[in-house]
């Protein structure tokens, strides 16, 4: 559809047996009552090898879906997109370049933001040439690359929001070849110090004392290296102000040898704090501060960073302000959801909810699985009745709740098992990843969107778990859970089944879904909201098996998607995106650029719907401001009336109100009555979405109010509302087997029994 905390110890080692075994394509092996296997059955495709990485990093689960993954899967990689630089490894040297801001028009009518690699130096060893790239280490944000050649080495290592790259080679000089004449600057300075202006921006090179600069040509310079003394760094300037080379120079030998991120959710305050630090080492002087380059949702609103902050370089991303220090914290609130709301108790609408319910109930074996195959589609529709057993049961059809809960343990027990030759799931030991088949949207081939549709499993299963704890045990049905929650959110760093955090960002605050990074944009990432969804399975799986690290990593990946999505895709700050852009959201957001547009369909209520469904008790974070709801939602019209002029007509067109439920639902956020205005009860409805629910999320928003962001709680699972008479609505969910007390910021105690939903007015 678009282009663990703790690793259960019983099958670390289960994997660990097959380490010297090979692979057969029908072997299985067990885990509780389920089954994966080492391989693809019949013809099925396997998952892409990661061959180019030095082996102390074949040793470890390969990093796929990161900013730099382009590097382990492609003999001739991509632009890495670091910001502000870029990056691209090539038998002539690492290039390295500052981009620039590109306006491109589109056929839709509107256009995108670029910031292209773009007229690069080129840096590369004299003595041999530069070898095949290879990744060598990662940090939490930081990579390193190896271009040796033989017993020559040649490497170096990138950040997000280093200004430098970090160079080392095993002996010999080395060659800068520019992209045309350019002039050097502040001779005298420093003699280790070669600056230069060229037309496509500023760049200076800081050697190793000793080091002799030589201009071989207007476009080439070679620095003559002293013996024993291997390294320089080499940025790229935000201005041209002598204050600024100046503070460069003095940072310049502090090298970052590995970067790592801490977070911390303290439950009492809801607050999650990230602190961010760069290992270094001082290759001359005793400086050992990096300048490390804040995003947006770094800095902004950031009171420990007042007065610290430097210059500032344009980006992608937007103004990437540059501190000098090794370490910073963030600090962001957890508002927090339950699983699902309480029942709707009078309405004029009731009559209406409860007809709905028997038919979608008549009809839910055939919408568990109404469209494609895969895993994905799958997910979708478990999670989606999932929500319509949440409504059966708070509207007090317990027999319905039963029913349901049988149909969705009985399909996802059919492909945990590995009993069809259709349907299954494979662990591959020498990627360190789970695939699952039938492969859809490039899942297996490209271990694409791993986040998404694991997301949507792990979060039905915790729904099960919540009425059925003992089919959730790990010697039942729980431990093909937790092999999914590995694949995805795996907290350890260097092991070798799978890789830290493989589809999240710490540094950018988002998701990546491309698996190997293809494309000259850099990866990218489309449903911003589906991968919030993943997180918030991350959190309810963590409370209802007891999982508090797990829980807790949920909780900081859910409230850093969150901040991720208000920056780059919504913006809502106002200091994101270009004067040009006039779209009111980005619907694609990539390494290097942002666009609005989907990778199957560029019909407008598909491209603004993308970023808002699966419409859930998680999502309330879309109704953060009610005044960009609207905007969002009255941009829709215009945008349809230029896709209409413009004629086009796909084989197979959708309907006219596609995904009607979704905007109704989405409008309701910021005001209940226009989101049931909205809302036509035998519209069109999103296949991860049901008739009752679209109906029952508006009347409880109705009933509840609005999100209120104002007020948190001492507890994972809570949701608070503003109801149009001033009060608000309290809820909380004890999903531990002891009564729970629930104290809210505002002054409100909630007493919550063991297993339960409470409420309070």
């Amino acid at each position: 559809m678009r282009w663990s905390c703790g690793f259960p110890s019983l099958l670390v080692a289960l994997l660990a047996g097959l380490a010297g075994a090979a692979p057969a394509a029908a072997q299985g092996t067990a885990l509780g009552a389920g089954t994966w296997f080492a391989a693809p059955k019949g013809s099925d495709d396997a998952m892409p090898a990661a061959p180019l990485r030095t082996p102390a990093m074949l040793a470890r689960a390969a990093p796929t879906n990161q900013w730099y993954s382009t590097l382990i899967f492609n003999a001739k990689p991509e632009v890495i997109y670091a910001q502000p630089l870029t990056f691209k490894a090539t038998p002539q040297g690492l290039e390295m370049a500052l981009p620039v801001k590109q306006i491109v028009p589109t056929e839709r009518g509107d256009v995108e933001v670029h910031y292209p690699h773009r007229d690069p130096i080129v840096i590369s060893p004299v003595a041999f040439s530069a070898g095949p790239p290879r990744l060598a280490g990662n940090g939490d944000w930081s990579a390193e690359i190896s271009m040796a050649q033989g017993s020559d080495d040649f490497r170096v290592t990138i950040a997000h929001g280093c200004p430098y790259a970090y160079f080392q080679l095993s002996r010999g000089d080395l060659r800068v070849r520019l992209p045309a004449a350019g002039t050097r600057v502040a001779a005298d300075a420093d003699p280790r110090m070669l600056a230069l202006r060229l037309a496509s921006g500023r760049y200076a090179l800081f050697g190793p004392s000793g080091v002799r600069w030589e201009a071989v040509s207007p476009t080439e310079w070679i620095a003559h290296m002293p013996a024993g003394a291997g390294y320089l760094s080499a940025a790229a300037l935000p201005d041209a102000r002598p204050e600024t080379l100046q503070l460069f120079a003095r940072h310049a030998y502090a090298f970052i040898d590995d970067t790592r991120v801490q977070w911390h959710y303290d439950q009492a305050t809801s607050q999650v704090v990230t602190t961010f630090k760069a290992v270094t080492r001082a290759m001359e002087g005793t400086e050992t501060a990096p300048l490390l380059g804040l995003y947006p949702h770094q800095w902004l609103d950031n009171p420990t960073l007042q007065g610290r902050l430097g210059p500032a370089f344009d980006s992608v991303r937007g103004a990437i302000r540059l501190l000098a220090s090794s370490e910073f914290s963030t600090h962001a609130t957890y508002h927090g959801f339950v699983p699902y709301w309480p029942g709707i108790a009078a309405s004029p609408r009731l009559d209406q909810l409860h007809d709905l319910l028997h038919i979608d109930l008549r009809n839910a074996r055939r919408m568990m699985l109404e469209e494609g195959k895969g895993a994905y589609w799958q997910g979708k529709g478990l999670q989606r009745i999932v929500q319509l057993m949440d409504v059966a049961q708070q509207q007090g059809d317990l027999e319905a709740r039963d029913t349901l809960l049988k149909k969705l343990e009985e399909r996802i027990e059919d492909w945990f098992s590995g009993s069809s030759s259709k349907t299954y799931f494979v662990y591959d030991r020498g990627l360190g990843a789970v695939a699952s088949y039938p492969d859809e949207f490039y899942t297996v081939k490209q271990i694409n969107d791993h986040h998404f549709t694991y997301g949507y499993w792990i979060r039905s299963a915790a729904e099960i778990a919540l009425r059925d704890p003992a089919w959730a045990a790990k010697s039942k049905w729980g431990g093909m859970v937790d092999l999914l929650v590995s694949d995805i959110a795996t907290a350890e760093r260097g092991r070798s089944d799978f890789p830290f955090l493989r589809n999240f960002d710490p540094y950018e605050s988002h998701s990546w879904a491309s698996g190997i990074d293809l494309g000259a944009d850099g990866n990218n990432q489309e449903s911003s909201s589906e991968a919030v969804n993943a997180w918030a399975g991350l959190i309810l799986w963590g409370e209802v098996t007891g999982n508090t690290a797990l829980r807790d990593l949920g909780v900081w990946l859910y409230t850093s998607e969150i901040q991720g999505i208000q920056n780059y895709w919504f913006d809502i700050h106002h200091v994101v995106f270009a004067p040009e852009y006039k779209n009111v959201e980005v619907s694609q957001l990539f390494g290097g650029a942002y666009k609005h547009n989907t990778w199957w369909t560029d019909e407008p209520r598909q491209i603004k719907g993308i970023n808002l469904l699966p419409i859930t008790t998680s999502s309330l974070y879309l109704g953060r401001d009610p005044g960009y709801v609207q905007r969002n939602l009255a941009a829709l019209k215009p945008e349809m009336a230029l896709y209409a002029a413009r004629g086009v007509q796909p084989p197979n067109p959708p309907p006219a109100d596609i995904w009607q439920d979704i905007f109704a639902e989405y409008s309701a956020l910021a005001d209940p009555d226009a989101g049931l205005a909205r809302w036509d009860r035998w519209g069109s409805f999103e296949l991860g979405d049901t008739r009752t629910h679209a109906l029952y999320w508006m009347l409880s928003l109705q009933s509840m109010g609005t999100p209120d962001f104002g007020v948190t709680a001492d507890t994972t699972l809570y949701s608070v509302f503003k109801r149009k008479d001033g009060g608000r609505t309290h809820l909380a969910y004890n999903a531990g087997p002891t009564p729970l007390t629930v104290h809210f910021s505002d002054g409100q105690v909630l007493q919550v029994a063991p297993n339960s939903l409470a409420e309070a007015r």
